[in-house]
């Protein structure tokens, strides 16, 4: 009885960290924005934005979520990232459209 709300709370933890992953992210590149006069609609690469994340993270050394998934390779100054569509399908039993909003 335990195990499956146990393997449920282990998913909906995950699926918090990406929530909170692509919340740094945004910061992270609307900061390089900033810092380089870059304007709406330009170009961030991972290289770029990672710089502005705290250094031995997970999220600063592979740029990717808990799951192992790539975020976007680059990611537009003013838009929001993006739930990697593998990981959404991954916990979409324990996050729906609305969770994950305005990120999918």
């Amino acid at each position: 009885i335990a195990v499956p709300g146990f393997l449920r709370a282990r998913k909906r933890s995950q699926a918090s960290r990406i929530i909170n992953d692509l919340r740094l992210i945004d910061s992270a590149v609307d900061q390089y924005a900033i810092e380089n006069n870059k304007s709406s609609g330009q170009q961030v690469a991972i290289a770029d934005w990672t710089k502005y994340l705290k250094a031995g993270t997970n999220l600063y050394i592979t740029g990717k979520d808990v799951l192992g998934n790539a975020y976007q390779s680059t990611i537009s100054v003013d838009s929001l990232p993006r739930v990697p569509t593998p990981s959404f399908n991954a916990l979409s039993d324990v996050a729906d459209a609305t969770f994950w909003s305005p990120y999918n």
